[in-house]
């Protein structure tokens, strides 16, 4: 079984700076892809960022030029740098882990973001 803990959340400014951090209990090598998903009180999950294991990043258009995605192999560890961050940006942010034999998603348990004043 995989465990994915995320860390790093919390209560910032409007304009502030969060790291989130997902730790594996695995290699993140065994990994076809990680990613960051976000779920704001009412609305659907919806992907933030994603890094595959070739190292080929994306993100959603509200994010660009401000968020960061990053893998560091040797701490089986993913993180997202968030810059410039917004209210709208307030949600429950998951880490996330694809393997594509069997394929299989795991989940994190979640770490609320708030940007509020």
């Amino acid at each position: 079984q995989v465990q994915l803990v995320e860390s790093g959340g919390g209560l910032v400014q409007p304009g502030g700076s969060l790291r989130l951090s997902c730790a594996a209990s695995r290699s993140i090598r065994s990994f076809s892809a990680m990613g960051w998903y976000r779920q704001a009180p009412g609305k659907q999950r919806e992907l933030v960022a994603g890094i595959t294991s070739g190292a080929t990043t994306n993100y959603a258009d509200p994010v660009k030029g401000r968020f960061t995605i990053s893998a560091d192999n040797a701490k089986n560890t993913v993180h997202l740098q968030m810059n410039s961050l917004k209210p709208e940006d307030t949600a429950v942010y998951y880490c996330n882990a694809d393997r594509n034999f069997p394929p299989v998603r795991y989940w994190g348990q979640g770490t609320q973001v708030t940007v509020s004043s």
